[in-house]
């Protein structure tokens, strides 16, 4: 393996320390969901940005070309490099790559795009960091919501579509909410983004093993988070219902805020729920535990901040979801779509329980590709079987390519089927799209949901017809 040539590596403490040498930014490989959302906050801060990728798909490229951002797509010279003050890497690219070698060589100074985010922008603002297993995405859209109807103009980055905004945008306040992941930073720095966001604030939903194709245990992705909370000095507010995060707890002299026990859900239906934290009571139209979870957990953030619990249960009347989370999509053949991101068995488990509150007298036909490194490979195969039995119908896409994490085979479809129809279920099993529309067309009708889980395409399922025969529905239930 390639000796890495460290010489002109950045870290978020250096970026913070020179701010001023850095007017000209090159992010290479900006097609990515961090790094176009980081060139676009730079754009926000005065700096002149430029990028380069081999494609430019949307939503991503559509975004930085509306953002007039100048965008290459032909790897760029070294002297093309020379003119930047700063060369963001996106994690795409490989170590061992000509690139990586060549930007290593070209003398410019080069980092990850947390890295940047947190020199170069985060350091200015109070920043919340929502962390955990599940619910990332979620909670830091909830977080912008809420302390938006509290009066406050916020920043953020979220890694996921907003409906009718960005999925990052400067503050005007004090505020910065960012959705910070485990996932490691880039080829040279091997580490979990959140350390480098150096947060002020966080919020930790949940913590099971997952990211297999880069952790090789729960230990490890606790390890991150002991980096980042041994020097961590602000608000840490966690769900207590995870042994992992009271493990971690325990270790660490925190100002620590628990919900999970706390909470009581006093009634939930289709519109909406009630629920108890503490002695305060609470109404929204957000439903299902997790989700109420993942809303309290701002809520005592807010707390924590002086807000009032008046003041919070008025901004958490009517909040919205990101797209791909328990999203309608509309009506096929009669039964209501719903599309959701969840690829973790909880996930899976919690999705199912949220859509049977919203839809209580209609049958759901859950349909599931287990598409990321992780969820491809057998380390959950009786766990997603478990956690699918709470359907009432389940169809399985398998996956179209092997899993690449470490010390597991592939996750076995055919069992995971002939399993769920041991148990009494009505399990079925696709392998590409020409199987996979017929048992679509044969199991859905008026009185059922189809409730689609992945984090791709669903064996090309959303580029199919299928989308096109799509209704709408007249009236909605915000999940």
């Amino acid at each position: 393996m390639r000796t890495l040539d460290l010489t002109n590596y950045y870290d978020t403490l250096k970026l913070s320390n020179n701010k001023s040498d850095f007017k000209k930014i090159f992010f290479y490989r900006i097609c990515g969901t961090g790094m176009g959302a980081t060139a676009a906050l730079m754009k926000d801060k005065g700096l002149e940005v430029e990028g380069f990728d081999l494609e430019f798909y949307p939503p991503m490229g559509d975004y930085l070309k509306n953002l007039q951002i100048p965008l290459l797509d032909k790897i760029p010279t070294t002297q093309k490099l020379k003119e930047f003050d700063l060369i963001v890497v996106g994690n795409v690219l490989a170590r061992n790559s000509d690139e990586a070698e060549m930007i290593e060589k070209s003398g410019v100074p080069f980092c990850s795009f947390p890295a940047a985010l947190g020199g170069l922008i985060l350091d200015d603002y109070t920043v919340l960091g929502l962390s955990g297993t599940h619910g990332k995405t979620t909670t830091t859209y909830f977080a912008l919501q809420i302390f938006e109807n509290l009066g406050q103009n916020c920043g953020y980055l979220i890694g996921g579509v907003l409906e009718g905004r960005k999925s990052s945008a400067s503050p005007k306040g004090k505020y910065f909410f960012i959705e910070a992941d485990e996932y490691d930073s880039s080829y040279f720095e091997k580490i979990s983004k959140f350390r480098l966001y150096r947060p002020d604030h966080l919020v930790l939903t949940s913590l099971e093993f997952d990211h297999a194709d880069i952790f090789n245990s729960l230990d490890d992705i606790k390890d991150q988070f002991r980096a980042l909370l041994k020097d961590f000095d602000g608000t840490l507010i966690y769900c207590d219902e995870y042994p992992a995060s009271l493990e971690l707890r325990d270790e660490f002299d925190l100002k620590g805020v628990a919900y999970g026990n706390n909470i009581k859900i006093i009634d939930q239906g289709p519109k909406g729920t009630k629920f108890k934290i503490n002695d305060n009571n609470y109404e929204t139209n957000i439903i299902g535990k997790h989700n109420i979870y993942n809303l309290s957990s701002v809520i005592l953030f807010a707390l924590e901040e002086g807000f009032s619990s008046e003041d919070i249960n008025k901004a958490i009347k009517n909040l919205k979801m990101v797209k791909r989370r328990q999203e309608i999509k509309g009506s096929y053949n009669g039964a209501i779509v719903i599309d959701d991101f969840a690829h973790h068995p909880r996930a899976v488990q919690e999705t199912i329980s949220s859509i049977r509150f919203s839809y209580p007298e209609k049958e759901i036909v859950t349909l599931i590709e287990p598409n990321s490194a992780t969820a491809r490979s057998d380390l959950f195969q009786k766990d997603f079987t478990e956690a699918l039995k709470s359907s009432d119908m389940v169809i399985v896409a398998k996956p179209q390519k092997s899993t690449t994490v470490k010390n597991y085979k592939d996750l076995d479809c055919n069992k995971m089927v002939d399993d769920l129809n041991k148990s009494g279920k009505s399990a079925y099993l696709a392998s590409k799209l020409e199987e996979l529309l017929p048992i679509i067309d044969n199991l859905t009708s008026d009185n059922r949901v189809l409730l689609i889980l992945s984090n791709g395409t669903c064996l090309g399922l959303w580029k199919s017809h299928f989308s096109s025969k799509l209704t709408a529905l007249h009236s909605e239930v915000i999940c």
